[in-house]
C-alpha cells in the first residue's frame, strides 16, 4: 500500500513560504507528488511555485490513466512541467512586479515499484533503501557545475557563497530543459523529495540514519524540525513516498 507524508514549513526567518507542494494517491500502488521552491521579486517566488504546483497537479490528475506504460508516464510528467513553465512565464511577463520569477520543480509518479522523477533546479529526490541513501537528481546550480569541473569539492560546495544560484528554473525562460529518470522503488524503500531548506541543514547521513528508526510520518516531521533547529533560514518542504508491505 503506497503512503505519502508531506510537510512544508516557513522556517524561522522568511516572512513568506515560497515553497509549495501537493501529492496524492491514484491507487494502492500508484501515487504522485510535486515540490517547488519559488524565487524572484517580493511576491514572485510565492506566485511562481503556487502556479506551477497547481498546473502540474491538475495535469497529472486529469491525464493519468491506470495501466499507463513507462513512456506514457514520462510524457505525462514532462508535458505537465512544460505546460506549467509556459503558464508561469506568461504571467511573469504580464506584471513588472513578477518579472523574472521562477521556481525549482520536482515531479514524481511512483507506479508499481518504479519511481518516475523529473526535475529542474536544486530541489532534490532521494532513494532511501535499508542499505543506503542515494540522490536521484543532480542540482542545476552554479556550484554543482563547479564541482563537476573539479573546481570545488562537494564539501566546499555546501558553504560556497553562490550555492543558491541555480542554472535552471521553471518559468524564467519560454522553454525549459527537464531531467528525467526511472528508478526501481521496491517495497520497503522510500522516495524523499525536498527543497534546499532541508539539504542546506541536514546531511544525507543524518537522513539515512533517521530513516532506519522512524516511519514515514515521523521522518517527515523530524527532518523539518532538524532543519529549523539548525538555523531554519529558508522555507523547508519534505515529502516521503513509501510502498509498504500489506
Amino acid at each position: 500500500m503506497l503512503k505519502i507524508y508531506s510537510k512544508s514549513d516557513i522556517g524561522l526567518v522568511r516572512k513568506l513560504n515560497e515553497d509549495a507542494c501537493r501529492s496524492g494517491i491514484f491507487s494502492d500502488h500508484v501515487g504522485w507528488a510535486v515540490v517547488c521552491d519559488g524565487m524572484g521579486g517580493v511576491n514572485g517566488g510565492n506566485v511562481a511555485s503556487s502556479i506551477a504546483v497547481e498546473n502540474i497537479s491538475q495535469d497529472l490528475l486529469t491525464g493519468y490513466r491506470a495501466g499507463m506504460d513507462d513512456k506514457a508516464v514520462q510524457e505525462l510528467i514532462t508535458s505537465s512541467i512544460t505546460n506549467a513553465n509556459a503558464a508561469v512565464h506568461r504571467i511573469a511577463g504580464s506584471s513588472d512586479s513578477l518579472t523574472g520569477m521562477g521556481t525549482t520543480v520536482v515531479v514524481a509518479i511512483v507506479s508499481d515499484g518504479v519511481a518516475h522523477v523529473a526535475h529542474a533546479g536544486d530541489s532534490r529526490a532521494y532513494l532511501i533503501s535499508p542499505e543506503e541513501i542515494r540522490q536521484l537528481t543532480t542540482d542545476h546550480s552554479m556550484v554543482q557545475e563547479m564541482v563537476e569541473k573539479g573546481d570545488l569539492t562537494a564539501q566546499q560546495a555546501k558553504t560556497h557563497p553562490q550555492k543558491n544560484i541555480i542554472t535552471r528554473a521553471l518559468g524564467v525562460e519560454s522553454s525549459l530543459r527537464i531531467d528525467y529518470s526511472e528508478t526501481q522503488l521496491p517495497v520497503g524503500n522510500r522516495l524523499l523529495i525536498c527543497t534546499d531548506g532541508l539539504t542546506n541543514y541536514v546531511d544525507e547521513e543524518q537522513i539515512f540514519n533517521l530513516s532506519k528508526e522512524m516511519d514515514g510520518q515521523e521522518l517527515t516531521e523530524k527532518l523539518v524540525s532538524l532543519a529549523k533547529n539548525a538555523g531554519g533560514s529558508d522555507n523547508i518542504t519534505v515529502v516521503v513516498l513509501e510502498d509498504e508491505a500489506v
